[in-house]
């Protein structure tokens, strides 16, 4: 949008709130000039058949707000995407109730590149945790950014691994870009910012309710070619996702577990309905590699997990690990390299499928 209309689109954008399909019929009734619709008099607003609570609500000045929203976007790396913006992400775009403004810190560049979002409980199980870490990191290393909610749990697993793999990592927040939901989380959401990007449709200020986890919930999924759920149970917020994936047309993946613990029922659930069961992250780049292409219109390449290579500096550390179980202290004295370094690289090597882990802390090569 350009940037003189960007005021009153604000103002337009306050007063409607949640009505983002009616604003954006309004829009397009007046080709998309906010300005002209402000500057309408209450006879041409009713003459287009507007009851007298969408005029009075189409003519609200909300000048707090917008001045606010004008000096955040002025910050290194904020912006203010609206929907006809060229940096609004197409894909997204596609979805019957696209958002018309998003709020973004961080790379937008993301928005073009092909996301796989990475859902599941909040209550998970450390297998599951480590599941979700696992497939994140691998994932980011075959190209995709990995998309997901920064709540706890799977989607906190599912970002930090991301992010430990060096990879690109998007968060979609269900409060203002400017507050940090979970408050235990700001650590992880600094991270992001600085290697990622964060969206979010709400206001700035906006806290934490309950309906808005929901409707944070079809931007996930809209903007992705996928989604993969991890772990949960037949009543969770991550099913809504898979849903909602469905509608849109997405792919949507689901890892199955163990019978007996509840957190996977609802996983068990998808595939029963037509989810593709994933054994490892191949199975995803697999099924994604020629949609990222045909979806977004653009050369986008995602690796097969199978084809990445090992680095010479991995390379030296796999030969200082034999057949047989070796602890960190040991590979410390090996390798020369601290114990940060060496527990990175170990997880590539791990992710790779070249070494393994064993009782008491130990590794050893396959």
């Amino acid at each position: 949008m350009q940037t003189e209309l960007l005021p009153d689109f604000l103002h337009l954008y306050h007063s409607f709130g949640n009505r983002s399909a009616a604003l954006l019929r309004l829009l397009q009734h007046f080709d998309a000039d906010p300005t002209v619709i402000r500057k309408s008099s209450p006879a041409a607003l009713r003459g287009i058949g507007l009851a007298p609570k969408a005029i009075a609500r189409a003519r609200q000045r909300h000048d707090r707000q917008v001045k606010a929203d004008l000096a955040w976007a002025q910050a290194d790396n904020n912006h203010l995407l609206c929907y006809d913006d060229d940096s609004y992400p197409a894909l997204l775009r596609q979805i019957p109730d696209f958002p018309v403004l998003l709020y973004a810190s961080g790379d937008i560049e993301l928005l073009r590149a092909p996301q796989i979002a990475i859902v599941g409980s909040r209550l998970c199980t450390p297998g599951g945790a480590r599941t979700a870490f696992d497939f994140a990191a691998q994932l980011a290393a075959a190209g995709l950014v990995v998309t997901s909610g920064m709540a706890l749990g799977i989607d906190g697993e599912a970002h930090s691994g991301a992010l430990q793999a060096g990879g690109r990592t998007l968060a979609v927040t269900a409060t203002g870009i400017d507050l940090v939901y979970p408050g235990r989380h700001h650590k992880l959401a600094a991270q992001i910012r600085q290697q990622g990007l964060i969206v979010s449709e709400f206001p700035l200020g906006t806290s934490a309710q309950r309906p808005n986890f929901p409707q944070r919930n079809r931007i996930i999924s809209g903007l992705a070619l996928g989604v993969l759920v991890v772990e949960a149970a037949q009543r969770s917020g991550s099913l809504i996702t898979a849903r909602l994936a469905a509608e849109q047309g997405r792919e949507v993946f689901a890892i199955p577990g163990s019978i007996h613990n509840p957190q996977t029922r609802g996983c068990h659930d998808l595939i029963r309905d037509g989810a593709t069961l994933v054994e490892g992250p191949g199975d995803i780049t697999r099924e994604l590699t020629q949609l990222a292409s045909f979806v977004i219109g653009e050369n986008c390449e995602v690796a097969s997990v199978d084809s990445i290579e090992v680095d010479p500096a991995h390379r030296r550390l796999l030969d200082s690990i034999g057949y047989d179980p070796v602890n960190c202290d040991i590979l410390v004295r090996r390798s020369g390299l601290t114990i940060d370094q060496l527990s990175s690289m170990l997880l590539v090597l791990e992710l790779n499928d070249l070494i393994q882990s064993a009782p008491g802390g130990c590794f050893v090569r396959i």
